[in-house]
């Protein structure tokens, strides 16, 4: 009697195909990349990282004149948290931060959709006279301006006299932070601007032309399609200007020369580590400033990112 194979016998598994090496060619290929990113990761290294960490050791540790260095803990955090002159100096800048950015990126708002909807003969002059300020070093810029405000020979000041108003007090204690705030103004409206046109240069003109056949003037055109596309760029000048404005630096240091009664060596935290660091030699006192500076520079732009997440949400779930 014969017997027919058994209906479970399996057919044989073939193995499976080996697994592709990668090639000389790819080797050499990724071998080049990391030698290309190679500079780039030491400097990374050397000018940041390894000055971070040297810093963050030594705002563990306090100088004394007997005994040398010793271990401080968080003592020196501590004592920069309740230093008057660090929280009057946090809060200037705050306060620079709060009154100025507005006005700086309004106005670079302003000139960006003004050259993005007028785009007529002499657009390129207009935009490079506009951006010019950021070339200017920011010494320069503090130097000039210290020379336009001073109350003796300064152009506006002798302008003012001449129309029988009198001398104004451009670098008082009241308008000193006023007089910053022009300044930096001055310097880094054409910097934004140029962001803001670059992402506005970037939208399709096609949401354009169906806007308009809808009717749409240019200031609806502006509120409704510009300014929500290049949502993404002025979020960028604002973590720019948070960091800007909390590492204010250049302007307090030259117009200290000035005005040296106004500006004091606490004006902005900046100014107060490096005169802590460079002038009353206190270094692990200055490294602990810069730390906090560091933190609070964190905060904020983190605050600022999800606060603008949360309303792109929040626009997505009503739309």
């Amino acid at each position: 009697m014969s017997t027919t194979p058994a209906l479970s016998a399996e057919r044989p598994v073939a193995p499976p195909p080996p697994k592709r090496r990668t090639s000389t060619t790819k080797r050499r290929q990724y071998r080049a990349a990391y030698l290309f990113l190679l500079p780039f990761f030491i400097v990374f290294i050397t000018m940041l990282v390894v000055p971070l960490a040297y810093s963050g050791y030594l705002s563990l540790f306090e100088s004394k004149l007997i005994g040398g260095e010793a271990f401080n803990g968080l003592g020196n955090y501590v004592r920069a948290l309740t230093d008057p002159l660090f929280l009057e100096g946090l809060g200037r800048v705050a306060l620079f931060f709060v009154v100025q950015v507005p006005i700086m990126l309004g106005l670079a708002l302003f000139f960006a959709l003004a050259l993005d909807t007028f785009r007529a003969r002499g657009s390129k002059a207009i935009r490079l006279l506009i951006y010019m300020p950021y070339a200017v070093p920011a010494v320069v810029a503090t130097l000039m301006w210290g020379y336009l405000y001073g109350p003796d020979f300064g152009p506006l000041a002798q302008i003012s006299r001449a129309v029988g108003l009198g001398t104004p007090e451009f670098l008082s204690a009241e308008n000193m932070l006023g007089a910053m705030m022009n300044i930096v103004t001055w310097e880094f409206v054409g910097y934004n601007m140029i962001i803001m046109y670059a992402a506005l240069r970037s939208i399709p003109s096609e949401l354009y032309e169906a806007a308009e056949i809808d009717g749409a003037g240019q200031f609806r055109l502006a509120w409704s399609i510009k300014i929500p596309a290049i949502r993404p760029a002025i979020l960028l000048t604002i973590i720019f200007s948070v960091i800007g404005s909390f590492q204010l630096f250049a302007e307090p240091s030259l117009l200290a020369i000035i005005a040296p009664n106004v500006v004091i060596n606490s004006y902005t935290p900046n100014f107060y580590a490096y005169n802590l660091a460079f002038v009353n030699q206190e270094l692990n006192y200055a490294a602990s400033i810069a730390f906090l500076l560091g933190i609070v520079i964190a905060v904020v732009s983190y605050i600022v990112q999800l606060g603008s997440q949360r309303r792109e949400r929040r626009e997505r779930s009503q739309s």
